[in-house]
């Protein structure tokens, strides 16, 4: 019919947008190089005004996030852990070793992270739009057919990447909509790595717990 005709149309203009767009992606993270800055407490602290409500933009499973802007100018946005949370320690050490790993355009990147024993908190790049999640249970917004097909190839090619296109399968285990968010050109990036599994040698025997959030994880 007509209407199949449009929007495999337009899932096709979409996925040519997309592979532009990664590329022109993977081009900048190769310039950026794989070393990441060191930051300290203090620096973090200052960044995020000492820890001011007016920064503050919600809280996750193991902690709250804050906006910053580092000492370069360069925004970005504060996970800071509640170590008091059982597994919040272990659910950084998960993210910091799936982030030092995975390079994709459509992953937020860690740009770097201040750990010691009191605290620790990563610091991934800032998205101004915020979650999936606003958009689709808020009545203040909207997404037109487009957009919604091309956040849906964006995080599918976040999870082929995870799964298939690198060298060691990654299983993210809480894909919802509140971790996927949005820049300022409405792409979609997957976040929060917290309790996600890394399966060696194709080892899926290592997840023996129910994962996830419920009402998103697989039945």
């Amino acid at each position: 019919s007509a209407l199949l005709v449009i929007v495999w149309t337009l899932i096709g203009i979409s996925c040519y947008r997309k592979k532009r767009l990664l590329k022109h992606l993977d081009d900048i993270e190769r310039l950026r190089g794989i070393s990441l800055p060191v930051i300290s407490h203090r620096e973090l602290v200052r960044a995020m005004s000492n820890f001011s409500n007016a920064n503050f933009l919600g809280n996750g499973s193991f902690g709250s996030v804050y906006k910053g802007i580092l000492v370069d100018g360069t925004t970005v946005a504060v996970k800071v852990l509640n170590l008091l949370f059982e597994g919040a320690s272990k659910s950084f050490d998960i993210e910091c070793t799936v982030m030092r790993q995975v390079r994709h355009g459509n992953l937020v990147k860690v740009i770097t992270s201040c750990s010691s024993r009191d605290f620790k908190a990563l610091v991934p790049q800032y998205m101004p739009l915020g979650g999936l999640e606003v958009y689709l249970h808020s009545d203040g917004h909207h997404l037109n057919l487009v957009q919604r097909l091309d956040i849906m190839i964006d995080v599918a090619c976040a999870l082929e990447y995870l799964h298939q296109g690198y060298s060691e399968t990654t299983v993210h285990c809480d894909l919802k909509p509140s971790n996927v968010l949005l820049d300022e050109n409405m792409t979609a990036y997957v976040s929060d790595f917290g309790i996600a599994k890394i399966l060696v040698c194709q080892n899926y025997s290592t997840l023996t717990a129910t994962l996830g959030t419920t009402g998103y994880i697989a039945p």
